[in-house]
């Protein structure tokens, strides 16, 4: 029987295309690979010249890979700006033969690849996993980071954060809420994720499972080192604006998270809320979710374009 994610693929890519985005892999460092949906006009490596559009970096949570986060997204932008769609390490087709699997060394890949590209300032896009990874991006690469939108995520994911989380949804650890194992917990998860009541075949869990969800050893340990002790966290000082942009309904991290995320992050750091809407957000509302990164990211380039 023929997998109807599987099936929807070569659409999606075919979109993509359209859409001006085409595949590159990226070899990091030797061992290490990453695969980008990246502008046409970069990987002909056209000579740079003034009036080039703003990049923007859209890093995916650990639902699916890159281009099955973002599509919505990367239709709205890239008549505006150079968009970037990377899969981060063990998902798509990047991986690596290193044992590192913190944020940290998904960011140092992601930051190495985008400077391959020829990508020198960028705004960074993250969504649950894929906004630590873009914290830590931040943090680590600012002379490449000039702002950050994240959704559904934290700086870093505490004990403190994390534990609670699995206590009111009903999970022993975080591996057995984003590692799911079953159909029915994977549609159990999206439920979760989702605040309308989605309504898919028992079908497409059981497809969106065999082709989502490969490299389950490798993604297990990138859990393991996703969450740390409280002792362990300090709010690094970021220089970027920071836009926290978070569906209102969220009932994995909720609003309060956002909240205290955006006190923690002092004056740079922005809030903005999107109704009817759960930590899939981008998923359940694209065009809202759209029309709110565009009207943040105009608003950076009119500030740019005043100093």
């Amino acid at each position: 029987m023929v997998n109807f994610v599987a099936a929807l693929r070569p659409m999606v890519s075919w979109l993509m295309k359209i859409a001006g985005l085409q595949p590159y892999t990226v070899e990091i460092e030797p061992g290490t690979v990453m695969n980008f949906w990246a502008p046409l006009e970069t990987l002909k490596k056209k000579p740079s010249k003034k009036g080039d559009k703003p990049a923007v970096v859209l890093v995916q949570g650990f639902f699916s890979d890159g281009i099955m986060t973002w599509l919505f997204q990367a239709f709205a932008l890239t008549k505006q700006y150079s968009v970037y769609i990377p899969d981060l390490l063990f998902f798509g087709g990047s991986i690596t033969d290193k044992t590192d699997r913190s944020p940290s060394f998904q960011a140092e890949c992601l930051v190495a690849g985008l400077r391959k590209l020829g990508v020198e300032r960028c705004t960074v896009v993250g969504f649950s996993y894929g906004g630590t990874v873009a914290f830590k991006m931040a943090e680590l690469h600012a002379d490449l980071v000039e702002a950050v939108v994240v959704s559904g995520s934290v700086i870093e994911l505490t004990d403190s954060t994390n534990e609670p989380m699995l206590q009111n949804l009903g999970y022993s650890s975080v591996s057995e809420m984003l590692l799911p194992t079953s159909a029915k917990a994977l549609k159990r998860i999206i439920s979760l994720a989702s605040h309308k009541k989605l309504w898919l075949p028992d079908r497409f869990y059981k497809d969106f499972l065999e082709v989502m969800y490969n490299n389950r050893k490798e993604r297990g340990e990138l859990l393991e080192a996703f969450v740390i002790s409280n002792k362990d966290f300090t709010v690094p000082n970021f220089p970027q604006m920071i836009h926290l942009l978070w569906g209102e309904n969220d009932r994995l991290l909720k609003l309060e998270i956002a909240q205290n995320l955006k006190g923690q992050l002092g004056e740079n750091a922005s809030f903005q809320g999107i109704k009817k809407a759960g930590h899939l957000v981008h998923l359940e509302h694209p065009c809202v979710y759209s029309r709110c990164l565009k009207q943040f990211l105009a608003s950076l380039h009119e500030d740019k374009a005043r100093k």
